[in-house]
């Protein structure tokens, strides 16, 4: 039970960390390497997999990533860009913060269901693999849409 609400006070902190991140974000024009680094520097937390115990099996994988994605939907919903003065900025939403802190709270209830019947190693394994698959799908819309919107404003420069 320790490691449960450990788990969970570290996930709240995260989730409230990424609240004030976003809000920064939205005050500096955005890019590619601002959208694509977060999912290499969480890739790192993969080397848990080195240890036993929190291996999971493969149908484990695609169900985590697969919630991952569908979770990740709410996120790309919210996430628009908008142009100032010539740069890209990712325009602040206030729909985003409920939406994070309810995802936590899925999180946690889907923790305290599967950590019933999986090893707390697993369902830690689980849950890093769902985080990727949310953040890697969101940040792969985002970089599609920013690509998008930096094309059509390279056009209107050339035009000009």
């Amino acid at each position: 039970m320790f490691w449960l609400i450990a788990s969970t006070i570290v996930a709240a902190c995260m989730a409230t960390g990424m609240i004030f991140i976003r809000l920064r974000a939205s005050r500096q024009p955005a890019s590619v390497k601002k959208i694509i680094l977060p999912p290499f520097f969480m890739s790192t937390g993969a080397l848990m997999f080195i240890f036993p115990e929190f291996r999971v099996q493969w149908s484990q994988v695609i169900e985590a990533l697969l919630v991952g994605v569908i979770f990740s939907f709410f996120l790309i919903r919210t996430s628009k860009f908008e142009v100032r003065g010539g740069d890209i900025y990712l325009k602040p939403s206030k729909a985003f913060v409920f939406i994070l802190f309810g995802l936590l709270i899925l999180r946690v209830i889907f923790k305290l269901i599967i950590g019933q019947h999986v090893s707390f190693g697993e369902t830690s394994g689980m849950f890093f693999l769902l985080a990727l698959g949310m953040i890697l799908t969101w940040r792969l819309a985002m970089l599609r849409q920013y690509l998008q919107l930096e094309k059509n404003l390279d056009a209107k420069k050339d035009l000009a």
